[in-house]
């Protein structure tokens, strides 16, 4: 019989970006919907984050922008995925993010954006539904 491993999610706040009270908030929330959350901090690195998801075997990997700087390093993160080969590892992005960028998000490869406002329960529903589940099967 297998048994279905939980879900693994990489938080991070990239780049110059070091607000992180909403992170923390949905890195909790995660926790209590039975996801192993790592929340690697402010100030990372595209370089980091991707480190840290291929090390941690993430299954998701959340970041937080509210600087302005989700046009940059999304790109950087989705690309150096790219590289490593890990292309199964759900990408979503949440935080101040104008309305008019989440469709060239989209098209970069972030599978879902969560702006302020968003209920934590939408997050928790997309993770589940969106995580490729034979992944998860562990026997």
């Amino acid at each position: 019989m297998s048994q279905t491993s939980p879900i693994r999610v990489v938080m991070a706040k990239a780049g110059l970006d070091g607000h992180d009270r909403g992170v923390k908030v949905i890195s909790g929330l995660l926790r209590e919907a039975g996801m192993e959350v790592i929340y690697l901090g402010p100030f990372q690195m595209a370089g980091n984050i991707v480190q840290a998801a291929i090390e941690e075997d993430a299954d998701v990997i959340g970041l937080s922008s509210l600087s302005g700087e989700h046009l940059s390093f999304a790109p950087k993160v989705l690309d150096l995925l790219k590289d490593n080969k890990t292309g199964n590892v759900l990408i979503i992005m949440g935080g101040v993010i104008p309305v008019e960028d989440i469709p060239v998000l989209k098209e970069m490869g972030i599978a879902e954006v969560f702006i302020s406002g968003s209920s934590s329960q939408s997050v928790i529903d997309f993770i589940r539904e969106n995580v490729k589940r034979e992944r998860r099967n562990v026997n």
